[in-house]
């Protein structure tokens, strides 16, 4: 007889589960010995999702093998419990939130750099490429695609749950606790570079006339050289950033 084990996934792991699976126990039975990590993905939930898993109430790490009648408990991050006297599953967050998003996240990477995170953002990248980028760079990799997310190498990673933009940037400062982090117009949104200011003078063969007559602030990104000024596409983000940070400080919901 296949071996049979009893699953439950909590709080937001339910996200990825079927219907009838969601939030209740549920039987399964083994047809390959297999460890608890695979054991969880096939169940379509990523191991970047995941920060606690008890066998028998007993804390394991994702290599532990599955064995006949075992009782599995999976927990997603925790917001506000410290459960590190139990056992977590990575060994800290990373000390600086840097980030590389997959094709379908473009516009989540202009607010990411907006705010001031370095985030690494082509529109061709290749699967394997994000991983190795997220693993040899020590990034959260941010995709809408969760086959992605199981590639053992990621350690730090998020399966988007929005479509629209600014939603799912709020996701992303909730999930990785960031709003303490936030530089408004820290980066270029075109290429990630920092953005300085920089004084007028320096950069007025690069301004229309009207620019130069009615501007006297400009700030240039230091690696690619967009210039930057308090126009109109400046008021608008301006506007985002204050949904933001009311936001951030409970005054208020964000909008697309």
């Amino acid at each position: 007889m296949q071996p049979k084990i009893e699953l439950r996934f909590y709080g937001a792991l339910n996200d990825f589960l079927p219907a009838e699976k969601r939030q209740r126990n549920y039987h399964y039975r083994l047809d390959r010995e297999t460890s608890v990590k695979d054991l969880i993905e096939s169940q379509g939930v990523p191991h970047t999702e995941i920060e606690l898993i008890l066998v028998n109430g007993a804390a394991v790490g994702f290599d532990h093998r599955v064995a006949d009648a075992m009782r599995i408990a999976v927990y997603p991050v925790f917001e506000s419990i410290d459960i590190s006297p139990v056992l977590r599953l990575r060994e800290s967050p990373l000390r600086e939130a840097r980030f590389v998003l997959d094709c379908h996240l473009g516009r989540l990477a202009r607010y990411l750099r907006q705010f001031g995170f370095d985030t690494l953002y082509q529109n061709n990248y290749e699967d394997a490429e994000l991983a190795n980028i997220s693993a040899q760079q020590n990034r959260i990799l941010l995709t809408r695609d969760r086959a992605l997310l199981k590639r053992k190498i990621i350690s730090h990673g998020y399966f988007v749950r929005s479509t629209r933009p600014l939603t799912q940037f709020h996701e992303a400062m909730r999930r990785f606790k960031l709003y303490d982090q936030i530089v408004p117009f820290g980066r270029c949104t075109r290429c990630n570079g920092n953005v300085v200011a920089v004084n007028k003078a320096e950069i007025i063969d690069q301004l229309e006339p009207g620019t130069v007559r009615h501007y006297e602030d400009f700030w240039r990104c230091s690696s690619c050289g967009q210039v930057y000024w308090e126009g109109s596409h400046y008021q608008r983000m301006q506007q985002t950033t204050d949904s933001v940070i009311a936001t951030a400080n409970g005054q208020g919901t964000s909008r697309d």
